[in-house]
């Protein structure tokens, strides 16, 4: 097939740790290079967000990225990219009619959008991947969401009209039949990861003698919870919280939340403890995970979140807040623990408990490791994807139903 994977704001070429730089990007590559080791032609079209871009650039994963003109060629923040989502659109119509894709796969909403215009005008079937819905995100924000106006109100058209949705946990399915988005409509595919790179064997970054290591991983935004794991960190004695992500090293001490980060670390008494790395290159990232007695993820909400994958497929046992998808990655008492967001003192009991039972600890890296093998390799999610493709290329089926993959 022909699949063209369209990603307006997160180019799979992206370093992560970015503002608006992170697991989509990641998904993207990860899911393009896997559907390409199946035989497939793919392309990946996002913003062109810097001179000198090539038009199409040619990956090593086997895929292709078009870089899209649409907006000023500079880096902008993804809530003001919506007045360009037109021009994106036509982008988009005027290359499939030399590469007629069999069917268009949208990621995010914006993308959504432009993917819609085009597929209905180019005859291509659309599949749609949110990644983060706007019902969630002003829940748990309120007035803080910068999301543009209109952002839920065009969600639901999205989910009205695109062929399939992919939705990557079960809350999102709930969320979305919440917004009249129909059953029907909603094939349940989780994200993935590769074992044969995110593995327990290999080097690892250096630990620091006579302390656990308590590693988090994601982009420094507040939902992701630093601030809750900096708050535990006092009743967890013994062990270092090292933070990955976020800006490059060198720019990483002007960033506004990792100033926030290391003071309150200083107010806790635990300065000495906390480490912000920065983001680093995506293929250092199992050395990370490696170094990790265990890993904690502790956002407040979490569309699915593939921190806790690598790290369970690096045989780490995994710390994390039951919100999103980490509730269906993470198995309670047998891969890790699932504690309440926005809870300093349950972290710190989870972390505390498991770093004072290394035979525990093992046993859930070792049932991670096979948990992720079995379900969430790439390739599978890829075969998964694979039949959602050619169903919306088949006659429209009427069974009310969710397909449900776990």
């Amino acid at each position: 097939m022909r699949i063209a994977l369209i990603s307006e704001h997160a180019s799979p070429l992206a370093m992560l740790g970015g503002v608006d730089a992170g697991g989509q990007n990641a998904h993207v590559a990860e899911l393009s290079t896997a559907l390409a080791a199946r035989g497939h032609q793919v392309r990946v079209y996002t913003r062109r967000d810097g001179l000198g871009l090539p038009v199409v650039a040619r990956v090593a994963g086997g895929f292709e990225v078009v870089h899209v003109p649409a907006g000023p060629p500079e880096p902008l923040p993804k809530d003001h990219l919506l007045p360009h989502m037109r021009e994106f659109g036509r982008a988009l119509e005027r290359d499939w009619d030399r590469w007629p894709p069999d069917v268009a796969h949208a990621h995010f909403w914006m993308s959504g959008l432009a993917a819609v215009r085009a597929g209905a005008r180019c005859d291509v079937p659309v599949v749609q991947t949110f990644h983060a819905l706007g019902t969630v995100k002003r829940r748990h924000q309120g007035d803080a969401d910068t999301s543009p106006p209109g952002r839920i109100g065009y969600e639901r058209l999205i989910g009205r009209t695109v062929h399939r949705v992919v939705a990557q946990c079960r809350d999102e399915v709930g969320e979305l039949v919440r917004m009249d988005v129909p059953a029907a409509r909603i094939s349940l595919v989780p994200s993935g990861v590769d074992p044969s790179r995110f593995t327990p064997d290999g080097p690892a970054v250096a630990g620091t003698p006579g302390r656990y290591r308590i590693l988090s991983v994601g982009r420094l935004v507040e939902r992701k919870g630093f601030a809750d794991l900096i708050r535990a960190l006092p009743s967890v004695p013994g062990a270092e919280l090292v933070v990955v992500g976020g800006p490059s090293a060198p720019r990483l001490s002007a960033d506004p939340v990792a100033v926030r980060l290391r003071r309150l670390a200083a107010d806790a008494g635990v300065e000495d403890r906390v480490r912000l790395v920065g983001g680093v290159p995506r293929g250092r990232m199992p050395m990370w995970y490696r170094s990790a007695d265990l890993v904690a993820c502790a956002p407040w909400y979490e569309p699915f979140g593939l921190t806790p994958l690598e790290a369970m497929a690096c045989g780490v046992p995994v710390v994390a807040t039951a919100v999103g998808g980490l509730a269906d990655t993470v198995v309670d008492g047998v891969t890790g623990r699932l504690v309440a967001p926005r809870d300093p003192a349950a972290l710190a009991a989870a972390l505390r408990d498991l770093l004072a039972d290394p035979q525990r600890r093992r046993a859930y890296g070792s049932a991670a490791g096979e948990r992720v093998r079995r379900h969430y390799s790439w390739h599978s999610v890829a075969a998964r994807l694979e039949e959602v493709y050619r169903g919306v290329r088949a006659p429209a089926r009427d069974e009310p139903t969710v397909t449900v993959v776990t």
